[in-house]
């Protein structure tokens, strides 16, 4: 018998099931986590952030009614949580704890990858948590929800509260900082190419590309200059590289003492514990 959907599990759960809620509930832990994490920065701030969204929504499931998804709503709250820790720690020293940890990397097993290759993407992976976590909060937000989270444009809008084109128009600046800061590390060593001529901002246009806000006359035009531009080209690769990075990145797990404080509280907002 296959798991129940996530939609079985909340309709289940909307009707009063309290094993379908904390079936769901635990699906969704690591996710929040990992979001607050890299939108708060400090690991006692991302597991508070966590209990306080998983119960938020325990509390709530009730009254929500699907006008827009649960990741979104998810989201939302876990955001709104996040803020308020931001605003209590805006003159403290950021914690960099979540990097990774690239000296204990080379105990993964992985038979496709020598010791050294598994040290070079730790390293790396660590550049692309700093280098999300750089950027300012306005563009760090809809860069982790588009790019890492996966959700479209309209659905930052939706957690952010900013209209779709305030969204796009925050994301192509985050993402352009993101490459800027990466490309160090994903740029090929060799002779630069000075360019024939003037350059379009590729960078912006893949961006938009991307976001399918460019014409297929522009788009042409576009794969035109990177064809004989390879300074252009290369930085198109590097913006794809550091996108794929985010999205494929290793999250933090949530720790064990976390998971079984989590349950406690939310039996003891069911009702199952004393």
């Amino acid at each position: 018998m296959s798991d129940p959907s996530d939609t079985e599990l909340l309709e289940a759960a909307r009707a009063g099931a309290a094993d379908a809620l904390e079936a769901l509930l635990r699906r969704e832990e690591g996710r929040v986590y990992r979001f607050a994490r890299r939108l708060c920065r400090h690991r006692e701030d991302a597991e508070d952030v966590l209990q306080e969204s998983l119960l938020a929504v325990a509390r709530g499931l009730a009254e929500f009614r699907g006008a827009s998804s649960l990741d979104t709503w998810l989201y939302t709250i876990a955001r709104s949580f996040c803020i308020k820790k931001r605003r209590r720690r805006r003159f403290a020293p950021v914690e960099v704890s979540l990097e990774t940890d690239a000296a204990g990397a080379v105990e993964r097993k992985d038979p496709a990858r020598g010791p050294d290759e598994i040290l070079d993407a730790a390293r790396l992976e660590a550049a692309v948590e700093r280098a999300i976590g750089a950027l300012d909060p306005p563009y760090r937000d809809v860069l982790v929800l588009r790019d890492v989270e996966g959700l479209t444009a309209p659905e930052v809008g939706e957690v952010t509260g900013l209209s779709v084109a305030a969204v796009k128009s925050r994301l192509h600046r985050a993402r352009a900082r993101l490459r800027d800061e990466l490309a160090p590390l994903l740029v090929r060593r060799g002779k630069a190419v000075p360019a024939a001529r003037p350059c379009p901002d590729v960078v912006h246009l893949l961006s938009r590309h991307l976001e399918g806000d460019i014409s297929a006359r522009v788009c042409a035009r576009m794969e035109e200059h990177l064809a004989s531009c390879p300074r252009c080209r290369a930085a198109c690769d590097t913006l794809k590289q550091a996108l794929r990075l985010c999205r494929t990145t290793p999250a933090p797990e949530v720790p064990p003492e976390v998971q079984d404080k989590l349950r406690g509280a939310i039996k003891r907002v069911l009702g199952g514990a004393p």
